[in-house]
């Protein structure tokens, strides 16, 4: 079935929806249509075989184990399907009966089907509830009838055209119900690249007799990615057996993702229903491969305890101890999460996984972000990452990325990080008809040539110099040096300086009296000087005070010092008791210091000859190594792939200035006459 076949198909689905309008809110049409579709996918499959199912349950004992008469009744509807439906019903002699009976017969119809396809519409896609509702506003039967209309066997449209279908019919549903479809697809050209990006180097392993892989989405939508990977696979090697695993948050994309699994033949309870990051449903699993599209952007507080108390109690033994990323922002917590999914064997594992640009540079040295990409980049799992084009996907134009990381890198990779900037004009086409925010795709030729890129790990050469280059691990961290100024305060009694110690709160506790005879014997004995020096105005105010008899305690005499000086690069240098200078804190400053080079020496080149009185805080230490500084990893893209563009000459910005001026002075003249 071509393109332009799936979308006819998909806007005839989509008039059924019309049908609801007024009845139904635009944001319930998916609740109705989707079950629906599914519905009918699994009776054109069954179709065929229904005589045969009845018999075979009419002739099995009614105390048979649960188990075996699934796989015998299951096993009467082809080797390859695991379920079946005992109901007398089709949708073919549905239409046959009266239609005030539709929804009772239909109700018969879905509860009859096997357990695992009887959770799918009861409890995930509440369907029975939708029925109703249809039946209540008198809609049920046109609906029905409408999708008898619809031939959904596998001869007629494949899975992976099923998959498009799907594709067309959320995307729709989210456009009108202000919802994201990026949260439940991603462009097949994406899934297909990286799919093509984690298998090019492993064809030789792939082929053969008896290989068996395992392929695994923590976040699997409607199951796509692990579509496409298995379809890829077996174009290489029909004889290979593939195992599809997952887990899905939303109940209707869980839905579809296990209704593919029961009609392709994978078992439906390898996909997992619920929230990956709190309830790892495959906590003893690990995989061969790994590929995911989590969510961008999307805050995890209203589920942080949980995570936060596994990465506490369980640290580098958990899945999050290398770090916890901000809390508007869980991308982060997926990689930690597939990384602990990683085998530790000869085969390894590896991973692709497509995300926005904040994992790359978010957080500064010691944060959550920081240390993650530590993590990774010292333990060189990070193979390549690349950037994609813009406007590629549903529901956001912003630019994203593919990381690919393993465990088993080529000797040729070790130690080395790949960065393909595949943004450019070269890898992308403009869409003959934009789908909400995806106004660009990925052609399949530019497809292999990002693949090719990787492949032959190119570095800077001939025509793709500009976009393919390999870094060093450790090119990518730098330390966080404190570096420190000298405290330089003058002194005076000043209307400002007075009222700035009355606000202050060790001054503000003291009673009137004691308040009033302070700021006298300031005023009368300090007023008018000037001190360039914290010792000679400390040794000049205890003199004011004693000889008006005032007494007070070290918080008042610091709240005094305080609200009485100010910066002065001409005064002394303040010390500590130990005759050290003081830092002043308000010319605090971080410098980052590549990780490949020495701090001192890079002190005395980029920092002494503008600041000579400037020192390096060793305190300030990293809690790893204990050096001084703070490692921190970033990765901007910018800064490798940057292209000078010079500004226009000022001639031609001249004329076409004076020209908008012609043009509006014309307008404006029309409006005149």
């Amino acid at each position: 079935m071509s393109n332009n076949d799936i979308k006819s198909l998909g806007s005839f689905v989509w008039s059924i929806a019309e049908l609801l309008r007024g009845d139904f809110k635009q944001s319930e049409y998916g609740k109705v249509v989707l079950p629906f579709v599914v519905l009918r996918r699994l009776d054109c499959i069954l179709e065929t075989t229904k005589q045969d199912v009845l018999e075979m349950a009419a002739s099995l004992p009614r105390d048979m184990d649960d188990e075996a008469r699934d796989a015998l009744l299951s096993g009467v509807v082809g080797s390859n399907i695991r379920l079946y439906n005992e109901s007398r019903f089709t949708f073919a002699t549905l239409k046959g009966q009266d239609p005030k009976d539709i929804h009772r017969n239909l109700i018969d119809y879905i509860t009859n089907f096997s357990g695992n396809v009887r959770d799918v519409f009861l409890d995930k896609f509440l369907f029975t509830d939708q029925l109703k509702r249809l039946n209540d506003a008198g809609l049920l039967y046109q609906v029905f009838d409408r999708f008898t209309q619809i031939d959904l066997h596998p001869d007629t449209i494949s899975n992976l055209e099923m998959g498009y279908l799907f594709e067309d019919l959320i995307r729709r549903f989210s456009e009108i119900s202000n919802e994201t479809a990026g949260e439940h697809y991603t462009p097949r050209e994406v899934i297909r690249l990286i799919v093509s990006l984690l298998l090019i180097n492993d064809r030789d392993a792939l082929t053969g007799t008896g290989v068996i892989r395992q392929i695994y989405d923590p976040a699997a939508g409607t199951g796509g990615m692990l579509s496409i990977a298995e379809m890829e696979m077996k174009a290489l090697n029909d004889r290979i057996r593939v195992e599809l695993f997952g887990q899905e948050l939303n109940p209707e994309s869980f839905a579809i993702c296990k209704s593919d699994m029961l009609v392709t033949g994978h078992n439906p309870e390898n996909i997992a229903y619920g929230n990956t990051l709190t309830q790892d449903a495959h906590a003893d699993r690990r995989f061969h491969y790994m590929l995911s599209n989590p969510p961008y952007g999307v805050d995890w507080k209203k589920y942080a305890d949980p995570i936060k108390d596994e990465a506490a109690e369980q640290g580098m033994s958990g899945r999050f101890g290398a770090g916890l990323p901000r809390i508007s922002d869980g991308q982060l917590l997926f990689l930690q999460h597939m990384i602990s999914k990683m085998r530790h064997d000869e085969q390894g594992s590896r991973i692709g996984i497509v995300m926005n640009g904040s994992p790359l540079f978010t957080g500064g040295a010691g944060s959550g972000e920081s240390e993650i990409r530590r993590w990774m980049l010292e333990n060189d799992w990070v193979e390549a990452i690349i950037a994609l084009p813009t406007d590629l996907f549903y529901n956001t134009g912003i630019q994203t990325y593919v990381w690919l990381l393993t465990n088993r890198k080529d000797k040729a990779r070790r130690g080395k990080v790949q960065l393909i900037d595949a943004s450019g004009e070269r890898f992308w086409k403009s869409m003959r008809k934009s789908l909400g925010s995806k106004r660009r795709e990925i052609p399949p030729e530019a497809c292999d040539q990002i693949t090719r890129l990787y492949a032959e790990m190119l570095n800077g050469d001939g025509d793709w110099s500009d976009v393919s280059k390999i870094f060093a691990t450790t090119d990518f961290g730098y330390r966080e040096i404190r570096v420190e100024r000298p405290l330089k305060l003058a002194f005076a009694v000043t209307p400002e300086g007075l009222e700035a110690l009355r606000e202050a709160k060790p001054f503000a506790r003291l009673d009137e009296e004691e308040q009033s005879a302070i700021l006298e014997s300031l005023e009368q004995h300090l007023a008018g000087g000037r001190w360039v020096s914290r010792s000679a105005f400390d040794a000049a105010l205890s003199d004011a005070l004693q000889a008006a008899g005032v007494k007070i305690g070290a918080p008042v005499r610091k709240a005094i010092l305080g609200a009485l000086s100010e910066r002065d690069e001409a005064a002394e240098v303040c010390t500590d008791a130990k005759g050290n200078p003081e830092p002043d804190t308000d010319l605090r400053d971080h410098e980052l210091v590549p990780l490949n080079e020495d701090w001192r020496t890079y002190v005395q080149r980029e920092v002494l000859p503008f600041v000579p009185d400037a020192w390096v805080d060793k305190s300030h230490i990293d809690a790893q190594d204990g050096g001084v500084g703070r490692i921190g990893y970033e990765i901007n893209f910018n800064r490798y792939f940057y292209k000078y563009v010079p500004p226009r000459p000022l001639e031609e910005i001249d004329a076409e200035l004076k020209a908008l001026e012609a043009e509006i002075a014309g307008l404006l003249k029309e409006v005149v006459e």
